[in-house]
């Protein structure tokens, strides 16, 4: 007996996105459920979909509040919201609500798989998390707290080895600027102090800091751990 196709809850009011979409993602063995507009992505969410996919610029509703919306109903499924290029303040908004990910318009269709691959990836992964992380030459052990990279062992500083873990946690999710340093120092709002730890672990287990492979910049949003191949 075959494993169920993934399902996916494609929600945006421009026909040939939703084409596009539709005949994208089928080729690459999955279900596409479709909604033009808030009200009906709302009915179409009631047939559980693994994933959704969430253009912002909605007729009926302002696609933020769709998001919080989906979010009290279902508070697991991914969701991957399409922006346009230029909106930072959106896309950070979006994060904060829940959103898994986000792909900026015009998009190709490999990175709309590497961003959905990611986000199904991070679900499992907290239902069922891992002690021992890796990707690449980086390792942590979150049992016991030990980071390698190959075989030889880095000492970190409390708060840089704190913010590490949380991004394992989440590998290969954005994480905004705000939520690491709620995670991190609860009161704090400043986002320099972030950039001076982010700076300090990049200097650890970067090869070459000023390049990173590891710990990744989205501008003006936040940081992404790489998730594994």
């Amino acid at each position: 007996m075959s494993a169920p196709r993934t399902k996916v809850l494609v929600v945006d009011d421009e026909h040939p996105i939703r084409k596009l979409l539709r005949m994208g993602l089928s080729t690459q063995g999955y279900d596409i459920l479709e909604a033009a507009n808030a009200k009906a992505s709302l009915e179409l969410l009631g047939q559980k979909p693994d994933l959704v996919i969430l253009d912002l610029g909605l007729p009926d509703m302002q696609g933020l509040d769709l998001l919080r919306m989906m979010r009290a109903r279902n508070e697991s499924v991914p969701i991957v919201v399409l922006s346009s290029r230029g909106d930072e303040a959106g896309k950070v908004q979006a994060l904060d609500l829940g959103a898994d990910d986000y792909v900026t318009k015009p998009f190709g269709m490999d990175e709309l798989l590497a961003r959905m691959r990611a986000a199904l990836r991070h679900q499992l992964q907290t239902q069922g998390e891992r002690p021992i992380f890796r990707v690449g030459d980086l390792s942590v052990d979150l049992v016991r707290r030990i980071v390698k990279l190959g075989d030889k062992e880095v000492k970190l500083s409390p708060k840089e080895y704190e913010l590490l873990r949380v991004l394992v946690q989440h590998a290969g999710k954005v994480l905004t600027h705000k939520f690491l340093l709620g995670e991190l120092w609860d009161d704090l709002t400043d986002a320099q102090y972030l950039r001076v730890y982010v700076r300090q672990l990049r200097q650890k287990i970067e090869a070459d800091p000023e390049r990173p492979h590891y710990v990744l910049t989205e501008t003006g949003i936040g940081y992404r751990l790489r998730a594994p191949d």
